[in-house]
């Protein structure tokens, strides 16, 4: 590395270094040269963006730019072709590779200079890397906000699923693990779509016309669906070598894909691809292999398509070029270097990512994967894939072969199944294990074990190693357990050390509870001082919710006299409640007037259920003049019910939310005006609201039109509105046409659909039924597993066999590695 930073003149870089699929050589070319050509490049809409990008950090500016397509859609060409012009103003290009991608970003990023390319190809290496992924996005925001590091310009790519698993946001009380990488792509990407429109393809032939070979002879193949960039990386002749090569061949690549979609490494060990093959076979193929059939195999799928590309490839792993980090645990795994890997071909992976994805695979894979696997996060990934498809007894042994690898989550996993099981003690050791090694939650969870266990001396030193290593909730632990004994100034000293004022108060219910309300109150004082501005409001409510109502008023008193509006809507409902109707509206008012929207707007409510319908449109009036959308919405159903439809709607565009319309359409319906509730709901699916959508699926359905019904559907990209449909299919009778929807929600990733389906069957007796799509689901496997996991513990409590056969009963305190059969099962 040169004193100018990591990378060097993007004019020293040739594009296939930084993974430009090559497009091979022109037809009738030399092929005695190696030397691979680019065709002519085809300039699209996603291409103004990145020169745009381009030519504001070539203004001095750093900018981020990410392209998100689908495998071999031309994304990394456009990024190259689009920094050309920075060559010519003496740029630099980095594209952080070696050992890792995500440990060389993470290593040298903050060692980057001005005027540099960083090159973030195929970004899920190191935004999704699980042990740095949210370090390097913290770096790169770093780089790009740092005003002496600029202009730098900082180029990705995605596929869609990757950049969806990343900006999705978490479900309620789960962690947020691409927390940092979400923020960093937001207004960051840009889409590059899967085939060339029809402007883009006349553009490519009036190049072919030219004389550019390469996109002559692609244009031969895609100028019908448009998938050019596609076939020019190959990608149709790999799938053709797929689907009709030999049946060995076919089950090798199987393997991968399924090895690739269920999370393992981009480098498969041989071994264990030749192994996991095995019950991919139909029992006529397995009879007719000869000894050497794998090494067939293997050099079929070696011979490289147009493109020079090869659906399976032996690669040579580059060697690492520092020392090697220690392994956490004992029992680090074996280099991969020194077993043969192969790696799949990108376009057959997301091939077999989409078309797979219902599978669940074969045993032989699973013996495979916990003979010859070795690398904690491959292993750690398998045990998650095999936990989502309720593969409980597989998941069990994968992950106690990864804690003797040196992976701390599966140590955990283990120790959480111990603890279900009642093994307390076996799972207090794994714990230590981990605590060994400063895990947190480990140590955390240890400090509940011994405080419930009465060592209160040992809980406390345990949470403070915990809490010495930042973490909060431990420090939150020890304040309780300072104030339990007693000791009040080391309580309240935990709690300020935890930084929020949420400890404080959480020191104040205790003293509050405890009897000590001068003590309560004066906590919940310094909380809010600490920031935590509900903490009194909070106390008042305790005292509301054990029926102590002079104690509660006299604090919202105290904090309504200082101008809280909260408080004066809180001693509103209390008044409402005790049925002083004009108190409260007194209160209410001066509330309203203080800036509580939400007073005025039960004041108004206050007035319709007592009929003065005058009385509450005057106030939704008010703050309708203040575009608030509730009461928008609320006018504009008024309107409707006066017949006043023209103010109605014109009230609910106002309004700005879909349901405002949403809400007048239903009130059409209902009152059975079809027509007039279809437009509405029409209006909305122009601009793809959902709930529309949905709506006006069922309603094509009812009326017998079933093609638009499931292309309205699709439309709403919502699993809910397939049920919808199923349903109705199910109820009229129609039960294949159902499973079909249900399967169509499951493919893109609504799971729950099947398992709707599976409970309406079991509630009409058809048991044998719900288990078929209850399995089905269960293959398919999920993440957001609480509906999922609830019904599969029902019907099968020591989970399936990968053939989807119930397993019998095991125990995750002492069980035996499963022995499976060396002769294969029927491929699935």
């Amino acid at each position: 590395m040169s004193g100018e930073g990591p990378g060097r003149p993007i004019g020293q870089w040739e594009p296939h270094a930084l993974e430009v699929h090559p497009a091979g050589h022109a037809p009738g070319g030399s092929r005695s040269v190696e030397q691979r050509v680019l065709p002519g490049y085809v300039r699209r809409e996603h291409d103004r963006l990145l020169a745009e990008a381009v030519r504001e950090a070539g203004q001095g500016g750093s900018r981020m730019l990410v392209l998100v397509g689908e495998s071999s859609t031309g994304k990394t060409r456009a990024c190259w072709e689009a920094v050309q012009p920075l060559a010519e103003k003496r740029w630099r290009l980095w594209h952080p590779f070696d050992p890792t991608r995500a440990e060389a970003a993470l290593e040298e990023l903050h060692d980057v200079g001005p005027r540099t390319v960083v090159w973030l190809n195929e970004a899920q290496h190191y935004l999704g890397d699980r042990a740095v992924g949210e370090q390097v996005a913290a770096a790169v925001h770093t780089l790009l906000t740092e005003p002496e590091r600029a202009p730098v310009l900082v180029l990705g790519t995605l596929w869609p699923e990757y950049f969806k698993q990343y900006t999705a946001l978490p479900a309620a009380g789960r962690e947020d693990p691409h927390s940092r990488v979400r923020e960093l792509l937001a207004g960051r990407t840009a889409s590059v779509p899967d085939a060339f429109d029809a402007s883009a393809l006349a553009a490519a032939a009036l190049l072919a016309a030219g004389g550019d070979g390469l996109l002559a002879d692609a244009l031969t193949r895609a100028r019908v669906d448009g998938r050019l960039s596609q076939d020019l990386a190959g990608g149709p002749a790999l799938l053709e070598r797929y689907k009709n090569g030999s049946p060995a061949a076919k089950a090798l690549l199987e393997a991968a894909m399924d090895a690739r979609r269920l999370g393992v490494n981009l480098h498969l060990p041989q071994a264990f691809l030749t192994d996991a093959a095995v019950d991919y076979l139909h029992d006529s193929d397995w009879d007719q292999l000869t000894e050497d059939w794998a090494e067939k195999a293997y050099a079929e799928l070696a011979e490289q398509v147009h493109g020079k590309q090869a659906p399976l490839r032996r690669v040579t792993p580059r060697p690492q070029r520092r020392p090697s980090k220690p392994s956490a645990l004992a029992g680090s795994p074996t280099p991969r270097s020194r077993v043969p890997v192969f790696r799949l071909a990108d376009y057959l992976e997301q091939h077999g990512a989409t078309t797979r994805r219902h599978q669940c695979p074969p045993a032989s894979f699973w013996n495979a994967a916990y003979i010859h696997i070795t690398q904690p996060d491959d292993l750690d990934t398998l045990a998650r894939a095999a936990t989502n498809r309720h593969r409980l007894q597989w998941a069990h042994h994968l992950d106690q072969l990864g804690a003797d690898h040196g992976g701390i989550s599966a140590l955990l996993r283990l120790a959480t199944r111990r603890e279900e099981v009642g093994d307390r003690k076996g799972a207090e050791t794994l714990y230590q294990r981990a605590a060994d090694h400063s895990e947190i939650f480990a140590l955390y969870r240890l400090a509940e074990m011994r405080e419930e266990a009465g060592d209160r001396e040992g809980a406390e030193t345990l949470a403070q190693r915990a809490a010495d290593h930042g973490d909060i909730n431990a420090l939150l632990r020890l304040a309780t357990m300072r104030e339990t004994a007693g000791d009040r100034l080391r309580a309240e000293a935990l709690a300020r050390r935890a930084g929020e004022g949420f400890a404080l108060f959480g020191l104040a219910a205790m003293r509050e509870e405890a009897g000590d309300r001068e003590g309560a109150e004066t906590l919940a004082q310094r909380a809010a001082d600490y920031g935590d501005t509900l903490a009194l409001l909070r106390l008042a409510a305790m005292r509301e919710g054990i029926g102590d109502r002079i104690g509660a008023e006299s604090l919202y008193q105290r904090l309504a006299q200082h101008g809280d509006a909260l408080a004066l809507s809180r001693l509103a409902e209390m008044r409402e409640k005790a049925g002083d109707r004009e108190g409260a509206e007194t209160l209410y008012e001066r509330a309203a007037d203080d800036g509580d929207t939400n007073a005025l707007l039960r004041l108004a409510a206050m007035r319709e259920e007592a009929g003065n319908w005058e009385g509450a449109e005057i106030l939704y009036q008010r703050l309708a003049d203040h575009d608030e959308v509730f009461a928008l919405s609320r006018l504009a159903e008024m309107r409707e019910k006066a017949g006043d439809r023209e103010r109605a709607e014109a009230l609910a565009r106002r309004a700005g939310e879909g349901f405002a319309l949403f809400g007048l359409a239903a009130m059409r319906e209902e009152a059975g005006d079809r027509e007039g509730a279809e437009i509405l709901y029409q209006r909305l699916a122009d601009h793809d609201e959902v709930f529309a959508l949905s709506r006006l699926a069922e309603m094509r359905e009812k009326a017998g039109d079933r093609e638009r019904a499931e292309a309205l559907a699709r439309r709403a990209g919502e699993g809910f509105a397939l049920f919808g449909l199923a349903a109705m299919r199910e109820e009229a009778g129609d039960r294949e046409g159902a499973e079909t929807l249900a399967q169509r929600a499951a493919d893109h990733g609504d799971i729950d659909t099947l398992l709707r389906l599976a409970a309406m069957r079991e509630e009409a007796g058809d048991r044998e039924g719900a288990r078929t799509l209850a399995q089905r689901a269960a293959d398919h496997g999920s993440t957001a597993r609480t509906l999922l996991l609830e019904v599969l513990q029902q019907l099968w409590p020591y989970g399936l066999d990968p053939d989807g056969t119930p397993t019998g009963p095991w125990s995750a305190v002492a069980e035996a590695v499963p022995q499976v059969s060396s002769s294969p099962q029927s491929a699935p």
